[in-house]
């Protein structure tokens, strides 16, 4: 799985960072999303999945990798 993030469309609710708080975390100076790890070892997978889900601006993009 690889990652990546659009900080312009975030809209700062911080459901990535507390869905998958090892992948992604929040700017302390304007609350956008920040991506800490853009290939996320299998472990953190469905969590990831689900904070995609759960993002109510769409930020977060995600390619699934064989």
């Amino acid at each position: 799985m690889k990652l990546s993030v659009d900080r312009e469309r975030c809209c700062g609710a911080g459901m990535c960072a507390l869905t998958a708080p090892e992948v992604f975390d929040q700017d302390s100076e304007d609350g956008r999303v920040l991506l800490i790890a853009p290939q996320p070892p299998q472990q953190h997978h469905a969590a990831v999945r689900e904070a995609a889900g759960l993002c109510p601006a769409g930020a977060i993009a995600l390619v699934e990798q064989q």
